[in-house]
């Protein structure tokens, strides 16, 4: 297996797996020959600092790729005819802070939100991609965060994130918008029916005074290939809505329960002052797994979700569950050595949270419990935990490069150890022959992991696709070879602090 760093191919070690279950089924992918990423193209979308680049689509039928660009409150809009020679067009001019952008067959959906009062009813604008025209325009509701065409075209879903104001005086319910593009018709599905239940599983309802229906922030949407189903991340939540787009109905409401970082295949570093970098230990401390992206893959047959488990805290003026270890009054008998823990190069400076860990709620804290999974993870559309990457992404970014181990954003190494690592943003699958590969895109160390999880309880490692220019990964788009100007497969990857998206082209 190579790494593709800089153009430059490097060979590296398969990394460890970490599965829960097995299945004789699954054979590998089938495709003898090697695989070869080579990054084509690439653009700079906007002059200044970040925020001018956040979230892209794809348009196979006019070539064009579209990019949320909420600096300047439009759709940038670029000609990829000729990928290795990307030529911006003329913009789309939106109204409300654009959030995120799909494509179906010359239809563009833009997720709005609002621009004057963030915690009022958003909007999903509807374009023509050859004329760049609107279309239509549907309210939805408290800032849509997150848009997505289903695979048949038929319906738009968003995942409505419903935050509170810096003050937490105004905390709008969560809820999922569906769109039925040919009746024109928006349902706005809320949680109210989930008020009052104990999800379990470490599930959290944590705001001040908040209802579930208030606490759940949607976040991400994936669809079914059949268009039935939609899965939502609720990440600060620490769990997954499904709903039956036929019914338009939230099914059921999942806990995605905790990592342990006292085992083996789950090490961490844990502190930024340790003085050493790639300090992997087992630690008493549990992580949430609170996913950002999420995306479903129908593999030999069968039906995952894949989340990349960023992590997220609620840091508000008007309440703030973050804090660290060493400011936790930990219990003397579950924490004897609380005093040696606490220490900076210990567990002292890593994040945790106020809201959880006071199981008898006696003032002390009998848990610890850290923000993220720093990891990707497999799951059966039920919420069954298939596959945890654990440790790897860390471990496989420290041996590779030093240098860029739970760095910020091409910082220095290891300032991000005490927070979330690498935090795994981003996930997108795509058939390559009888691969299935999966990309994952590391928010804060940089680059797109890719892996051949065409067995998904033995996902194997291929590549790190890495260029210094290209800084915080925030979207991907896969593009099959039948709709790629190119007739190859591409992946583009759009990164919110450089402004930059990158191509690259897969044989």
């Amino acid at each position: 297996m190579k790494i593709f760093n800089k153009s430059i191919l490097i060979t590296t070690l398969t990394l460890g797996i970490f599965t829960s279950c097995d299945l004789d089924d699954y054979s590998g992918g089938g495709v003898d020959e090697e695989l070869q990423f080579s990054k084509i193209g690439s653009l700079t979308n906007g002059s200044g600092d970040e925020g001018f680049a956040e979230i892209s689509a794809f348009d196979p039928k006019t070539n064009k790729l579209f990019i949320v660009n909420p600096n300047e409150t439009e759709l940038s809009v670029w000609d990829l005819t000729n990928p290795s020679n990307p030529i911006q067009g003329a913009d789309i001019v939106v109204s409300g802070v654009p959030n995120s952008v799909d494509v179906y067959k010359g239809k563009v959906a833009v997720a709005l939100e609002n621009s004057s009062n963030k915690q009022a009813n958003g909007t999903i604008a509807l374009y023509d991609a050859e004329t760049q025209t609107l279309t239509n325009s549907y309210e939805v509701g408290a800032l849509p965060d997150m848009v997505t065409f289903s695979p048949d075209g038929k319906y738009i879903v968003v995942a409505n994130e419903g935050e509170p104001n810096d003050l937490y005086t105004n905390d709008p319910e969560g809820s999922i918008g569906i769109i039925d593009v040919v009746q024109g018709q928006v349902s706005t599905l809320g949680f109210s029916g989930f008020n009052g239940r104990d999800i379990g599983n470490d599930f959290r309802v944590f705001g001040p005074n908040a209802s579930l229906a208030q606490d759940v922030e949607p976040e991400y949407v994936t669809i079914s290939e059949n268009s039935k189903f939609a899965y939502v991340t609720l990440q600060e939540n620490n769990g997954i809505a499904i709903v039956n787009l036929d019914t338009k109905t939230i099914t059921t409401v999942l806990g995605l329960g905790v990592k342990d970082y006292s085992l083996a295949y789950n090490q961490i570093d844990a502190s930024d002052e340790d003085g050493i970098v790639g300090n992997f230990q087992n630690w008493p401390v549990f992580g949430f797994y609170h996913p950002d992206a999420i995306t479903f893959a129908k593999i030999r047959g069968g039906e995952f979700l894949i989340t990349a488990n960023e992590g997220d805290a609620r840091d508000y003026d008007g309440f703030s569950e973050e804090t660290r270890v060493k400011d936790l009054l930990l219990d003397p008998i579950i924490f004897p050595n609380a005093e040696t823990l606490q220490l900076d190069e210990n567990l002292g400076r890593l994040k945790t949270t106020t809201a959880n860990g006071d199981v008898d709620g006696d003032g002390d804290y009998d848990a610890i419990y850290a923000y993220g999974g720093r990891s990707f993870t497999i799951w059966s559309t039920s919420g069954t935990l298939i596959y945890d990457s654990g440790d790897q992404i860390g471990k496989t970014i420290f041996e590779l490069n030093p240098a860029a181990f739970n760095s910020n954003e091409g910082s220095e190494a290891d300032n991000r150890s005490d927070d979330k690592g690498a935090e795994p943003e981003a996930v997108e699958t795509l058939r390559v022959g009888d691969k299935t590969l999966l990309f994952v895109g590391l928010e804060r160390t940089g680059g797109i992991m890719v892996y051949d999880i065409s067995n998904p309880y033995h996902p194997e490692f291929l590549e790190w696709l890495q260029d210094d220019a290209d800084i915080s990964p925030e979207g991907l788009i896969a593009i099959e070879a039948k709709d790629s100007p190119t007739g190859n497969h591409l992946i583009m990857v759009t990164h919110e602090v450089s402004n930059t998206v990158a191509i690259y082209e897969i044989k």
